[in-house]
């Protein structure tokens, strides 16, 4: 078995990677909403802090009653407590990847988690 999984990704309105990669520590989706649109509800979670990052376009997030412009290379971090909704921008689409972990749960990263051959 390798110890790699690769998928392409479509234009579809959304899809989670989670199943498609085998994925053990972490969620991650990629969201496409066409200019005007919206993520039709507001959410939050019980555990997992969630990472955004804008592949493209323009928007906002509205995260606990708060907007936070959004363009392409912007990245976001959102505890598992702020309610969140994402917006596409009135005249842009926009594409954003999500990657969603517990909070609290990196033990090591970097360098302190490599292991380089001798």
């Amino acid at each position: 078995m390798a110890n790699f999984s690769k998928v392409r990704v479509a234009q579809d309105a959304r899809t989670e990677l989670h199943d498609k990669l085998s994925l053990t520590g972490a969620e991650v989706s990629i969201n496409n909403l066409p200019a005007g649109a919206s993520v039709p509800f507001i959410h939050s979670h019980k555990n997992n802090e969630e990472i955004y990052v804008v592949l493209a376009g323009k928007g906002k997030a509205v995260i606990d009653g708060e907007e936070v412009e959004l363009e392409s290379g912007d990245w976001i971090r959102i505890s598992p407590a702020g309610k969140r909704q994402f917006f596409a921008a009135e005249d842009s689409d926009i594409r954003f990847a999500c990657i969603q972990v517990k909070e609290n749960s990196l033990e090591g990263y970097t360098m302190d988690d490599a292991v380089v051959p001798d």
